[in-house]
């Protein structure tokens, strides 16, 4: 099966057409905003599940030292 879709897509590869279409600007700059946007929440979801915990643990043992 898999060798039968592999044959048809290098089959209609070599008969492609020309395609007289245009995508205007705006759909470039959508798709950056969108790649940057995914970035972003990536980023803050690190930040959220990792950074504060470890931040919170830091300043509770530097508060246990300083009462020490």
């Amino acid at each position: 099966m898999l060798k039968k879709i592999i044959i048809i897509t290098i089959i209609l590869n070599f008969f492609t057409s020309y395609v007289n279409a245009y995508i205007g600007p705006g759909v470039g700059g959508g798709a950056i905003m969108a790649i940057l946007g995914f970035i972003v929440a990536l980023l803050g979801v690190i930040i959220g599940l990792f950074w504060f915990p470890i931040k919170r643990l830091l300043k509770k043992n530097k508060k246990e030292k300083q009462k020490k």
